[in-house]
């Protein structure tokens, strides 16, 4: 049995051979485990997430130092199509769906043509039990879904891709509290019971940390903290810089005057 499903071993990525925007990044995802990888807007968050996917070449980018290794497998600077193949999945911040494509369409979309048809009706089949309310709107366009129905399809779409490995950036991002609740409890379902290794990035450290098993922070590039999310709630670091609580108060982080920085955190 692999007992590391995903190890980044001191990553560097470079954008247009000049500027460094992940340094020394090291994290592991053992399988079956749901990880988030918590920071604010600009921390490298979302490069991260590329460089495991693949997708850092549409952006003009490299890893330049350090190891991706999934499986037992090198897989950094591999193209996206050879990484999805392998069971490493993203479920981007942008560009979701297909917007003029049926819900139906963007499911059958991403799954390669050499697929099974029992396989591919498998696949299909999982993706409406997850998300119900895509049955409902099979015929609909996707470009005029609500947000949250967006970001249903868009997990659907990466769920019939047959992942090991699931990549989502920034889940939260433009959704009321109760939908994002709904998408979270959905994702520990599909964690549950497919046993799929989920690693989330998101500003939002509540929403991932009621999920998650493990959390690592970035700050400019580098990770900063890390541990069990349990540990990770209890930090004051945490606790203040990013749950918005001092002395008692609930604040916002934009309100903090002071991030009290540690190198590292194992609690």
């Amino acid at each position: 049995m692999i007992r590391t499903l995903l190890a980044i071993d001191k990553l560097e990525v470079v954008y247009q051979r000049a500027i460094t925007a992940v340094q020394g990044v090291t994290l592991s995802i053992e399988p079956g485990r749901i990880v988030a990888l918590l920071g604010t807007n600009g921390a490298g968050k979302t490069t991260t997430l590329r460089a495991i996917s693949g997708f850092l070449g549409i952006d003009d980018a490299r890893v330049t130092e350090g190891a991706i290794t999934f499986k037992g497998e090198r897989i950094e600077n591999r193209p996206p199509h050879e990484n999805t193949r392998r069971g490493v999945v993203l479920v981007p911040e942008r560009d979701k769906v297909f917007p003029n494509l049926t819900v139906a369409e963007n499911l059958i979309a991403p799954i390669a043509r050499t697929t099974a048809a029992i396989e591919w009706r498998r696949r299909e089949s999982l993706a409406y039990q997850f998300f119900p309310q895509l049955g409902d709107l099979r015929n609909r366009i996707g470009g005029l879904l609500s947000g949250g129905e967006r970001q249903m399809l868009a997990l659907a779409s990466g769920l019939v891709c047959g992942p090991e490995l699931l990549l989502v950036d920034e889940l939260s991002l433009g959704l009321a509290p109760v939908l994002v609740e709904d998408l979270m409890r959905r994702l520990a379902e599909i964690r549950r019971e497919l046993g799929i290794a989920i690693l989330i990035v998101e500003q939002s450290a509540t929403v991932a940390l009621d999920i998650a098993d493990y959390g690592y922070v970035m700050e400019n590039g580098r990770i900063v903290l890390d541990g069990t999310a349990e540990r990770l709630r209890q930090h004051p670091d945490i606790q203040e810089f990013y749950l918005g609580r001092k002395s008692g108060e609930r604040r916002s982080y934009r309100d903090v005057k002071q991030y009290r920085r540690s190198r590292r955190w194992y609690g």
